[in-house]
């Protein structure tokens, strides 16, 4: 015995409704199974799961609540330990500035994300480094470090 010749288990299988073949199917007829007119026995016909009769739809009967600013400017992250990784793996150059654009090369941040430099971790190199932001914290210690903090 192998593979190839396997059965499935006696009543482990059943085969399909094939409505509307005929009478003798006992799914024939005009209606085949779909009942007496109405919008659910047309073809292509039917309601949405969230359809509620015409009730006032649930997401409309809840409360709406808290506040989405539009002016909100949003960052990407990256903590120091993440930067001194790359530095000491080979991954950025020492020498050159470390941008948003290099940053994005080496998988940090999306394309077009605005960075900020956040304090997590310790920095042992002199860098020169260019954000949209700093937190307190990582200013501090790449300039402890020798290096230079720049906001574009």
């Amino acid at each position: 015995m192998d593979l190839s010749n396997l059965s499935s288990a006696k009543g482990a299988t059943k085969s399909r409704k094939r409505i509307g073949r005929g009478q003798g199917s006992g799914y024939g007829g005009h209606t085949a199974t779909k009942g007496h007119k109405g919008q659910k026995a047309r073809s292509g016909g039917g309601v949405p799961a969230w359809f509620e009769g015409g009730q006032m739809p649930l997401q409309r009967r809840l409360p709406k609540f808290g506040f989405k600013n539009p002016f909100r400017v949003e960052y990407e992250g990256v903590n120091l330990a993440r930067i001194a990784t790359l530095v000491e793996n080979g991954k950025l150059d020492v020498s050159l500035e470390i941008t948003p654009e290099v940053l994005h090369g080496c998988g940090l941040v999306g394309k077009k994300a605005l960075v900020k430099i956040l304090g997590g971790g310790e920095l042992s190199v002199a860098l020169k480094v260019s954000a949209n932001g700093f937190s307190a914290s990582a200013k501090q210690k790449i300039e402890a470090a020798g290096g230079t903090a720049t906001v574009l």
